[in-house]
């Protein structure tokens, strides 16, 4: 497995042209890979290519991959960096193995996370009528998506509670009683959106159109079970993954502040 970081040049067009369209950006990150052919299907259980765009400034926009095999970024470069400026010592992008970053994780640790997802449900609308998928479109419920116990125990970690000390309402509650996720949890949703874009149908053809709704967290977390977060950073999480959607990533969590003597 490899974890990859490479900068758009904003202002350029090709990089423009793939932050307008997901489909664009997926197709880019899948040629990086020469022995992967367009048409070819990951096995189920076999860890696959992911990858999500953090804009961090409108000049700073970052990509990341987290791919079984070491990716050759010279088209994205070519494309949507600074070509002039590249070397064989700095070709434009950075990767570094992740395996042994994975084998690294135990049980207990508590690590800072960002993730962006598809907080999707399924509804049904009149009785009889087969569920549909749906997009969580609010705050409340995106928010409760992540927090889902189930989903958490799948995927290996528990998103971490604040202190009581540190909660501005008491016991992380509102006036009416409901949950107030981002007041209990060292979580926050930092950024959603709702993103229309054309799809190619296989084969040719008329062009479908893709909806979709994304939510990027940020926050802290446990882990609780090592070999399924190893399978969540290397599979993803959530639905919509080849669009930039399910990559987890892990840094360093800061050290909580000391609290003053009394």
């Amino acid at each position: 497995m490899f974890l990859t970081r490479f900068r758009l040049n904003t202002a350029r067009h090709g990089s423009r042209r793939l932050l307008s369209s997901p489909q664009a950006m997926h197709a880019a990150v899948m040629s990086s890979f020469p022995g992967v052919l367009p048409t070819t299907a990951p096995a189920a259980d076999a860890p696959r290519t992911l990858w999500r765009l953090d804009e961090r400034a409108r000049a700073e926009v970052i990509l990341y991959l987290v791919s079984p095999d070491r990716p050759d970024l010279t088209h994205l470069v070519e494309q949507a960096g600074w070509p002039a400026v590249a070397t064989p010592d700095d070709p434009g992008w950075q990767t570094r193995p992740y395996q042994p970053f994975l084998d690294r994780l135990t049980a207990g640790q508590h690590w800072a996370f960002r993730l962006t997802a598809n907080p999707v449900h399924t509804i049904r609308r009149k009785e009889g009528e087969p569920r549909k998928l749906t997009a969580h479109l609010t705050h409340r419920h995106q928010m409760g998506w992540l927090l889902d116990e189930e989903r958490q125990k799948r995927a290996g970690f528990r998103i971490a509670e604040k202190p009581a000390g540190r909660r501005t309402l008491p016991g992380g509650t509102t006036h009416k009683g409901h949950p107030h996720h981002g007041d209990r949890y060292e979580l926050s949703l930092n950024d959603t959106r709702s993103l229309s874009f054309s799809k190619s149908r296989p084969g040719g053809g008329n062009r479908s159109r893709v909806t979709l709704v994304t939510a990027t967290f940020e926050g802290r977390l446990e882990i609780t079970d090592p070999d399924l977060l190893r399978r969540t950073l290397t599979h993803g999480i959530g639905r919509a993954r080849a669009y930039g959607c399910g990559l987890l990533t892990l840094a360093p969590a800061p050290k909580p502040a000391r609290q003053e003597a009394r």
